[in-house]
């Protein structure tokens, strides 16, 4: 029993991670005032690049950091598109979303002989685990804690982003152009700038969350690869009211409900239960979520609302 709660446990910090990352890019993203749809594709083109990155260089470090460049460069084609040109958020980051996989599909062709599907990374060239041995092997806390080092980084990252979003003039900045941008232009505060500096570590972070699944949670890419998780990203965005420690909880609850999935999915529980339905749990948990929630909480009051100078 208690190695069952163990094992959910780390499955759950293991498949929070991915989300842990987008989710904190975007709320970034909209504390700026910006909605970013987007995930979906970042997370997509980061997961492709950092499995290609990673089978070819052997180093998942310069992959993760390759991964993030390549869906910042998404991440600003969505900020010329709605900071500067002031499209409409919502269809800019839908139309991410299709470039997103669209790219990352006809790329992976090109470098892996016609295939959707990267070659695997070997284990030793994956994402390290700092814990690993730490613990006696296959104990309740090597199960819950010897993961990969990608867990620990998001969780310090979240603590990076809180303190900067309320203890620094950046931060403060940015919520300020998230809540009345007229009145931080008034002040001197460049509205486009700090907006372009949101996206930008949005889809950076949202390339980071692709990488994770394509580094250490599986060891390829391929085009179900990132199937929602973006979508959920956003989904815990408003259940943790705008907030990265909120995001994190959120993301942590979307997880625990994949790692239950996954517990449920094992023949050796005995629970006769059909694969279909088990994988829609996280999806309908989404729904709840979002069902519960909105109208309840208090996103940015000039999120989605483009800022143009006079």
């Amino acid at each position: 029993m208690f190695s069952d709660i163990a094992l959910i446990l780390g499955t759950t910090l293991m498949y929070s991670t991915p989300l842990i990352f987008t989710a904190l890019g975007g709320v970034i993203s909209e504390k700026s005032g910006v909605v970013n749809i987007g995930l979906e594709g970042m997370m997509t083109i980061g997961a492709f690049i950092g499995a290609t990155v990673g089978y070819f260089t052997g180093n998942p470090w310069i992959a993760l950091l390759a991964a993030g460049s390549a869906a910042m460069v998404l991440a600003l084609f969505h900020a010329i598109a709605s900071i500067h040109f002031a499209a409409d958020q919502v269809i800019s980051g839908m139309a991410i979303n299709f470039l997103g996989p669209g790219i990352s599909i006809f790329l992976c062709r090109i470098f892996f002989d016609g295939t959707t599907m990267s070659l695997s990374i070997p284990l030793d060239q994956k994402i390290p685990r700092p814990l690993n041995g730490f613990f006696a092997q296959n104990s309740f806390f090597d199960l819950i804690f010897n993961q990969y080092a990608t867990v620990y980084l998001a969780f310090v990252l979240m603590a990076i982003i809180w303190f900067v979003l309320y203890k620094t003039r950046l931060g403060l900045r940015m919520q300020a152009v998230g809540e009345h941008p007229k009145a931080a232009d008034s002040l001197g505060i460049s509205v486009y700038k700090i907006r372009y500096i949101a996206v930008l570590c949005s889809g950076f972070l949202a390339g980071i969350g692709g990488a994770s699944m394509a580094l250490s949670v599986v060891s390829n890419f391929r085009p179900t690869l990132i199937s929602g998780q973006g979508f959920i990203a956003l989904a815990a965005i408003i259940f943790g009211k705008w907030k990265p420690q909120g995001a994190t909880l959120a993301c942590l609850l979307f997880g625990g409900a994949q790692a239950f999935v996954i517990f449920l999915g094992n023949p050796q529980v005995g629970v006769n239960i059909s694969s279909q339905l088990l994988a829609m749990i996280p999806y309908i948990l989404t729904i709840l979520i979002l069902m519960g929630f909105v109208g309840r909480t208090n996103a940015p009051a000039a999120v989605g609302v483009p800022f143009e100078k006079h």
